[in-house]
């Protein structure tokens, strides 16, 4: 029995040192394979930064929350907008035939346009509107109005919101608006006031409401002050009038 066991301990003892030799290399592989896993990490490409602050602030929200090294971007670098709107003629300048005022009356306004995200809270835009009006107690003799514009938007709300690890997007956030635009317009009709007008300033104030990730609407109330050569027929040259709308648009971002 003795040698038996002694027999036994001569086995172990021998045998711990290739057990010894195999962890020693598993453990050196293994290390090895983590150093090669970090250069890998370090050496995936990740989107730049956006440039600028302000585009900082649109496209990198915050960290991912697990790595320093990874961060969320959300790609919202332009939108489209097309809609239309309806004239309030409570808040519009009567057109006028010398001593005679006519309200607008069933007129109407169509717009597109294109803007960039300037930051979670500012945008720029560029648009082209084409107006046109119809006149109470009076037939034959309407307008048209056709002019490109630049606005500047401000949101009142952060558009994108993170909570934890995840970024959403706000489904209703209220803006508003102030530019100018420039361009011609018409009156149908003997003496009409023809020519170049400036919409200087023109204001908006409303809100978007999301229906998906891409398309949202914009109701919105705009102010147009027209400076030009009146609002009607025979007027005096350098009128200053007044024009508003509700406006509905459809707002796409890509």
């Amino acid at each position: 029995m003795k040698k038996i066991s002694y027999l036994g301990i001569l086995s172990v003892l021998f045998a711990t040192p290739a057990f010894a030799a195999y962890n020693s290399e598993q453990f050196i592989s293994e290390v090895i394979e983590g150093v090669d896993l970090v250069g890998a990490r370090a050496n995936v490409d990740k989107p730049d930064a956006a440039p600028g602050e302000l585009g900082l602030d649109v496209y990198q929200t915050a960290d991912a929350g697990y790595s320093e090294d990874v961060q969320v971007f959300i790609p919202t670098k332009m939108y489209m907008r097309a809609g239309a709107g309806l004239n309030l003629p409570f808040a519009t300048d009567a057109a006028r035939i010398g001593d005679t005022e006519f309200d607008s009356s069933g007129s109407w306004t169509t717009q597109i346009g294109l803007g960039w995200n300037l930051s979670s809270y500012v945008r720029t835009e560029i648009d082209f509107q084409e107006s046109t009006f119809e006149f109470s107690d009076i037939d034959g003799m309407g307008a048209s109005y056709h002019t490109l514009g630049g606005m500047l938007y401000f949101d009142f709300a952060r558009r994108y919101v993170q909570t934890g690890d995840i970024t959403y997007r706000r489904r209703f956030v209220p803006f508003m608006g102030i530019g100018a635009a420039a361009g011609v317009y018409k009156f149908d009709g003997p003496g009409g006031a023809d020519g170049f007008v400036i919409a200087a300033p023109r204001a908006t104030l409303g809100f978007n409401v999301m229906l998906n990730e891409l398309i949202g609407i914009d109701i919105m109330y705009q102010y147009q002050m027209m400076i030009g050569n009146g609002f009607g027929w025979d007027v005096r040259a350098g009128g200053v009038d007044n024009i508003s709308n509700i406006m509905a648009s459809f707002r796409v971002n890509f």
